[in-house]
């Protein structure tokens, strides 16, 4: 009988040079354990485009060999893709009370109907298929998060996932330091771990110091408190919610994601709030200004969350007004700055006491600064180390501080995505690449939205559109009329109609210029009106709009 394989190969779908869109998959003996499936955010150069999910190409081409997807927690970088994945995978799903209830949150809005949903418990302990995983608790900034130890004949790999070294936590459940470090005294051959804050000295603060610091604008404010964080944040909210009744005030949720996640948390018990202390946003003008707190979504300052619309007076029960204070107790994820200063600006033009990052510390990050990821490093001494869940910057100062802890250069790998990383007892190494990348999500519409129209988007968008509307004879092969030049995005009608006249008249010429045309010299003929009409107009304006040649034929 043949023995067990002597390696096991990690392979990053998504999470490595780059924030969120977090996926690992771990393959051995033929088997595949997928370690998280998030979804990211698309950048300024993805017009239209509503998320990115990783390419599951990989995954699909071994779908009979995947054993099941261990979900560290709730957040959207690390269960958003999920909906899609499952739309063609039936795979058990390993996870939290507050995370699968989430999950089943976003399966409920999609056209995945069933899921095999398997809930666990800290220190439970699990075959699945060839992989024995311990799940372990962790601290983060959400409830429910977990860590995994996973045992092979090969060596045991931890994986931390998302994390921070909270002393103090909201629940009182720390991180499980006792497991963590039996498993470095019996031995960890591979350690996995989050490197989000890795560039930050110390230690990250606990969340409990967020109450202190919001407690004087609870007690000082004479008007309506709106309050803004991330909706998965339950000990937040649980915080806020606990200042808000110490002062007397009745507590709003408002936002779709906030009313879900709380109905959520409450429903399990992870979010304590007296029902008659509840207000719905339909009665909020029943209650005097000081007895009101509304605690919404709108913190990275989108433009249709309820936040922004009270701003921008448009909501259709409530709006912010002069003597309301509003805090943002939440940072700006990268990319979002520019979205969260329009709000806070906007909110100063309204009359709002506005109170956010740059001026109080009414937020700390759930992510592991340099002293936690060095006793994370120093409990469980690994034999070999993946930086994960960053981008390259931090992919290289967590190596950085690894050597510093006294690792052999040669025992850390930098993961690049699609990758696979192959490990043995005695041994890490880069090996053979997968299909890997992002699949974009635009409305319904799953990948189908690629390179080459990203392009004609940023196309359009720089530089506007020239359609050229032409009829033509196919009996004479000529053209009827002259055509018709519309202009969208390129210049404005009414003040250049000289200029537009102009254009007809010069693809008239080109047209008259041809011999006699078929329908079989359609494509050619626009062609040609492309080219040339792009270095006409470039000649003209200086600019390059997108040009689209359409043509009627008439007999």
């Amino acid at each position: 009988m043949a023995g067990k394989p002597s390696s096991f190969r990690i392979i990053p779908l998504g999470g490595v040079d780059e924030i969120g869109k977090n996926i690992t998959l771990l393959e051995y003996d033929g088997q595949i354990l997928i370690l998280d499936c998030g979804m990211g955010f698309p950048d300024e150069s993805m017009l239209g485009i509503d998320l990115v999910i990783p390419d599951f190409t990989y995954l699909m081409q071994n779908r009979e060999h995947i054993a099941g997807i261990l979900l560290t927690h709730g957040h959207e970088d690390h269960i958003g893709s999920l909906p899609y994945l499952l739309r063609d995978l039936d795979v058990p799903i390993y996870g939290s009370a507050l995370t699968l209830a989430l999950l089943d949150v976003k399966l409920q809005e999609t056209e995945v109907r069933q899921a095999r949903m398997i809930r666990v418990n800290p220190r439970d302990r699990l075959k699945i298929g060839c992989f024995d995983v311990e799940f372990l608790r962790i601290t983060h900034s959400i409830q429910g998060a977990l860590a995994f130890a996973i045992r092979l004949p090969v060596g045991t790999i931890f994986f931390t996932g998302d994390f921070k070294v909270d002393f103090t936590p909201v629940d009182g459940m720390p991180m499980d330091f006792t497991r963590m470090s039996a498993l470095g005294e019996e031995g960890v051959l591979l350690l996995m771990a989050d490197s989000t804050n890795v560039g930050r000295p110390g230690y990250t603060l606990s969340e409990r110091t967020v109450r202190s610091n919001l407690d004087p604008y609870f007690r000082h404010a004479k008007g309506r408190i709106f309050i803004t964080t991330f909706s998965s944040n339950i000990h937040r909210v649980q915080q806020i919610v606990d200042l808000a009744l110490e002062n007397g005030r009745r507590v709003c949720f408002s936002g779709r994601s906030m009313v879900k996640v709380v109905g959520v948390a409450t429903e399990l018990g992870e979010l304590h709030v007296p029902p008659e202390k509840i207000v719905d946003i339909t009665e909020i003008s029943n209650y005097p200004d000081p007895e009101v707190c509304v605690i919404t979504t709108g913190s990275q300052g989108e433009p249709m969350s309820g936040l922004m619309r009270m701003t921008n007076q448009s909501h259709p029960y409530v709006n912010i007004k002069t003597g309301d204070t509003v805090i943002l107790s939440a940072k700006p994820i990268p990319g979002n700055e520019k979205y969260v200063n329009r709000l806070v600006n906007q909110l100063y033009r309204v009359g709002a006491d506005v109170v956010y990052s740059e001026l109080a510390d009414v937020h700390v990050s759930g992510h592991a600064c340099q002293e936690e990821l060095k006793l994370v490093h120093s409990l469980l001494k690994p034999r070999f180390f993946v930086p994960l869940h960053g981008e390259f910057r931090h992919l290289m100062l967590h190596r950085q501080l690894a050597i510093g802890l006294g690792m052999d250069p040669d025992h850390i790998v930098l993961p690049e995505l699609g990758t696979a990383i192959e490990v043995t007892q005695d041994t890490i190494r880069e090996g053979e690449m997968v299909p890997a990348g992002s699949t974009l999500v635009d409305g319904f519409g799953v990948g189908d939205v690629g390179s080459a129209v990203l392009r004609d988007r940023r196309h359009l968008s720089s530089d506007g559109l020239v359609v050229v509307a032409m009829a033509m004879d196919t009996y004479r092969g000529r053209m009827v009329g002259d055509p018709q030049i519309v202009s969208r995005g390129f210049v404005y009608v009414r003040d250049n109609e000289d200029l537009l006249d102009d254009i007809s008249s010069y693809v008239r010429d080109i047209v008259d210029k041809q011999p006699r045309l078929t329908g079989r010299d359609w494509t050619n003929l626009k062609t040609l009106i492309r080219n040339q009409l792009s270095r006409y107009l470039y000649e003209r304006t200086g600019r390059n709009p997108m040009i689209l040649p359409l043509i009627v034929e008439v007999e």
